[in-house]
C-alpha cells in the first residue's frame, strides 16, 4: 500500500516544470567541440555588441554579450542611462540599465524589471556574468534573475575592487536553449545599473569522471555551502525546503553509465529525485553524519551533452559531487534454486527453479487484487501471471470486528488455473486499536491508529502482547495451510515497507522488525511445517535486512509519478548490492509499469512486477490504456498464458 506522503511530493509542481525545461532543451553532441576550447574570455578581451552576437576573434573562445543598450525594460523604475548617478564622478562607461530607484507601491506599475535577449547556438550549461556599475563606498547590491521565465536565483554584487566603480563578475550557471533566450532582471536591493551580460559555455568534464556540486546550477532554497567538513572541491549544495541542482556531463559515447553520489545527510533517510535528460527516478540517501557515497545505479546518456538534476524531497541534505564510467558488461546471475526452507515442498522448489531460470532473461507481470487483474484481461487480452491479494482481513482484531475474506479461495483458484500467487499481510495491530474517527479499527495496521507497541512485546515474551502475536500468526499460518493442502505455492511478503514506520510492525525500528521477521518464519517454518512459502523481504536497507538465511527473494515498492516508465535502475541496483547478487530482486508494488524496452536497456533485471490495485492501473493516468496494451503484449513480459503448465510439478526446475 502507498503511504499518502509517497503520493505527495510526485505532485510538487516546481519538479514538473524544471523536469519540463530539461525535456525541452536540445541537447545534441555538438556541445562537445566546446571542451576542446579555452572557455575563458577576460573582461579588457571584450567587445561590447548590439543584440547578440558571438565573441570568436583571434582565436578566443566563444561569448555572447547582450548591451544594456539592447535589454528590453519595463516596470516602475528602471530605466537606461549613459551618465553616472547623482554625485559621482568616475563612472565613464557607454551606458547602463539603472536601478537607481526607490519603488513606490502605490504608482499602480509592477516593479522594473530589464530582460537580455541571448541567443546561443547549442542548447547546454552556459556561465553567465555581469557587467555592472555600482557608485563608490555605497557596499554590496542584490539582484534576482529568472532564465526564460523560471526563477534561477539571487545574487549579491560585491563593490568594485580597487576604488573602481565598474565590475564584471561571474555569478552563475544557467541551462540555456539553442536560439533566443531571455534573461530577466529584477531590482532586489540597493542602488546599481547593469552594464551588459555575457554567457559561455561551461567547462564540461571529461568521460569518467567526478562533477563537484558547486560547478553546476541551483535554484530555489538550495545553495552552495562551505560550513561543514569533510567535502571535496570547494563546497557542496546543501538541499534544504525547495529547488534542484543540475549538472552537465559530456559523454564520449551514447550508452548507460554507472551513477555514484557523494553526500552527507546526518538526521534521518531521504530521498532524492533525480532527472536525466527529461528522465526521471528516486535516490535514497541512508543516513551518515559524513561524507561517503551512494549508489545512483545506471543511467542512460547521450553521446556529447547530458543534464543530471537532483530536486529536492522533504528534508536536508548534502549533496557533494556526482562520479559517472561507463557501464561493463553485466556478468550473468548466479543464484541457486534451492529455497532457504531446506524441507520445501515440491512445487515450491518447482516454482524456485523457474523464478531463477527466468530472472534476468524476462519479467513476470503482475496484479494486485483478482478483480484488477480480470480488468486487465478485458483490456489487453492476456491475464498476469502473478496474483497478489492480501491476509488483512483473515487478522483476528478485524474478524472481531466482523471482517471476512475470501481472498484464499480467490488465490486457490488462481494457481489452478495456471497462475503464480503473491500474499501481503496489512496486519491488523493485535490490540490498541484507537477506533476514532481517522484511525478507525480497520486502519489498524498503521502506526498512527494503534498504541500497540512491538518493542515492548518482543521484550517480554511473558506478557499478553507477545501471546497476541503468536496468536495473530497462528491464525494467518491456518489460511497458509489451506495453500500447502492444496498443493500450492505462495510468495509469502510479510511486513512490508517496515522502514516506513507508517505500519506498527516498523516503528520501533530495524531491530524489532526483523526479529518479529524472525519470529514469523521459525513460527510458520518450524512449529507449524509450512514448507510451501518463498519468503519475500521488503526493503533495500542494509540496516534492515533479517538476514539470507530467512530470505528467498528481495523486494522493494516503487510508485513513480503518473506515466513514468523508467526502469527504476537505481532501487534495482541497490538489492542487487544489498544481497550481493545472491538472491532474486522483484518489485513488490509499483504505480506505472517500466516500460519493457527500457528495462532490458538498463539490464533492470526485475523478477517481476506487482501494479497496485485501483487508479494505479485503472484511471488512464499512471498507467496508460496503450501502455498497458504494450507492456502485456511484449515478449520480454510473461503473462499467465505463457507460464508451462506444469510450473508447479516439474522437476526440471529444482535444484540438483
Amino acid at each position: 500500500m502507498p503511504d499518502p506522503w509517497k503520493r505527495r511530493f510526485f505532485g510538487i509542481l516546481s519538479f514538473v516544470l524544471l523536469s519540463f525545461l530539461l525535456v525541452s532543451l536540445d541537447l545534441i553532441p555538438s556541445l562537445a567541440k566546446a571542451e576542446s576550447t579555452n572557455l575563458v574570455t577576460h573582461v579588457e578581451d571584450k567587445t561590447t555588441m548590439g543584440a547578440s552576437e558571438d565573441l570568436s576573434t583571434n582565436g578566443k573562445s566563444p561569448s555572447t554579450v547582450v548591451s544594456s543598450k539592447d535589454a528590453i525594460i519595463q516596470g516602475y523604475g528602471v530605466e537606461k542611462r549613459d551618465t553616472p548617478y547623482t554625485g559621482d564622478t568616475l563612472y565613464k562607461g557607454d551606458g547602463y540599465v539603472s536601478f537607481f530607484y526607490d519603488y513606490d507601491p502605490n504608482s499602480g506599475k509592477s516593479d522594473g524589471t530589464a530582460t537580455f535577449k541571448v541567443n546561443v547556438p547549442t542548447a547546454g550549461l552556459y556561465k553567465l556574468s555581469l557587467g555592472y556599475y555600482i557608485p563608490a563606498n555605497t557596499g554590496s547590491k542584490d539582484t534576482s534573475f529568472e532564465v526564460n521565465g523560471t526563477m534561477a536565483e539571487s545574487i549579491t554584487l560585491v563593490p568594485p575592487p580597487g576604488g573602481a566603480v565598474v565590475n564584471e563578475k561571474l555569478v552563475s550557471k544557467i541551462m540555456l536553449n539553442a536560439g533566443t533566450n531571455e534573461v530577466t532582471f529584477s531590482r532586489g536591493w540597493g542602488y546599481y545599473g547593469i552594464e551588459y551580460v555575457k554567457v559561455e559555455f561551461a567547462s564540461l568534464p571529461a568521460t569518467n569522471s567526478k562533477i563537484e556540486a558547486e560547478d553546476g546550477v541551483i535554484t530555489g532554497e538550495v545553495s552552495t555551502e562551505t560550513a561543514s567538513t569533510g567535502y571535496s572541491g570547494t563546497g557542496y549544495a546543501a538541499f534544504k525546503g525547495t529547488g534542484s541542482l543540475t549538472l552537465a556531463y559530456n559523454a564520449a559515447s551514447s550508452g548507460l553509465y554507472n551513477l555514484a553520489i557523494g553526500y552527507s545527510n546526518p538526521n534521518s533517510d531521504k530521498k532524492t529525485h533525480m532527472v536525466v535528460n527529461g528522465q526521471a527516478s528516486e535516490i535514497s540517501l541512508p543516513t551518515t553524519a559524513s561524507y561517503t557515497e551512494v549508489s545512483g545505479g545506471k543511467i542512460m546518456l547521450n553521446s556529447g551533452n547530458n543534464t543530471i538534476q537532483f530536486n529536492v524531497d522533504l528534508g536536508q541534505y548534502h549533496i557533494d559531487y556526482i562520479k559517472l564510467s561507463a557501464v561493463l558488461p553485466p556478468k550473468l546471475h548466479q543464484i541457486g534454486k534451492k529455497p532457504v526452507n531446506p524441507n520445501a515442498t515440491v512445487e515450491t522448489k518447482a516454482l524456485m527453479g523457474y523464478l531463477v531460470d527466468v530472472y534476468g532473461d524476462k519479467i513476470l507481470s503482475g496484479q494486485h487484487t483478482l478483480e484488477d487483474a480480470q480488468w486487465i484481461k478485458d483490456q489487453t487480452g492476456k491475464y498476469p501471471a502473478i496474483l497478489s491479494t492480501d491476509m488483512m482481513d483473515y487478522s483476528p482484531s478485524r474478524v472481531e470486528h466482523g471482517a471476512t475474506s475470501t481472498e484464499v479461495d480467490k488465490a486457490i483458484q488462481w494457481a489452478k488455473e495456471g497462475g503464480i500467487v503473491t500474499f501481503v499481510w496489512h496486519w491488523n495491530a493485535p490490540k490498541g486499536l484507537h477506533d476514532i474517527p481517522g484511525k478507525e479499527w480497520y486502519r489498524g495496521f498503521y502506526t498512527e491508529a494503534t498504541t500497540f507497541d512491538v518493542q515492548y512485546a518482543l521484550n517480554h515474551p511473558e506478557s499478553e502482547e507477545y501471546q497476541l502475536i503468536l496468536r495473530d500468526i497462528d491464525a494467518i499460518a491456518a489460511q497458509l495451510k489451506r495453500f500447502q493442502d492444496a498443493h500450492v505455492p505462495v510468495l509469502w511478503r510479510p511486513l512490508h515497507e517496515a522502514e516506513g514506520k507508517w505500519f506498527w510492525w516498523g516503528a520501533q525500528g530495524p531491530d524489532s522488525a526483523k526479529q518479529l521477521y524472525r519470529i514469523m518464519y521459525d513460527r510458520l517454518t518450524h512449529y507449524h511445517h509450512l514448507n510451501n512459502l518463498i519468503w519475500v523481504w521488503n526493503s533495500e536497507s542494509p540496516e534492515w535486512y533479517p538476514g539470507d538465511d530467512v530470505v528467498d527473494i528481495v523486494s522493494v515498492d516503487i510508485y513513480n509519478p503518473a506515466a513514468n516508465y523508467n526502469p527504476s535502475i537505481g532501487k534495482y541496483d541497490s538489492l542487487v548490492n544489498l544481497v550481493q547478487g545472491k538472491k532474486l530482486v522483484g518489485l513488490s508494488e509499483n504505480g506505472p509499469i517500466g516500460d519493457p524496452e527500457l528495462l532490458q536497456a538498463y539490464s533492470a533485471h526485475w523478477l517481476f512486477f506487482t501494479t497496485w490495485t485501483g487508479d494505479f492501473v485503472r484511471n488512464g493516468q499512471y498507467n496508460s490504456l496503450d501502455h498497458l496494451i504494450k507492456v502485456f503484449n511484449s515478449d520480454y513480459v510473461i503473462t499467465r498464458d505463457e507460464l508451462p503448465q506444469d510450473l508447479f510439478t516439474s522437476s526440471k526446475n529444482e535444484a540438483e
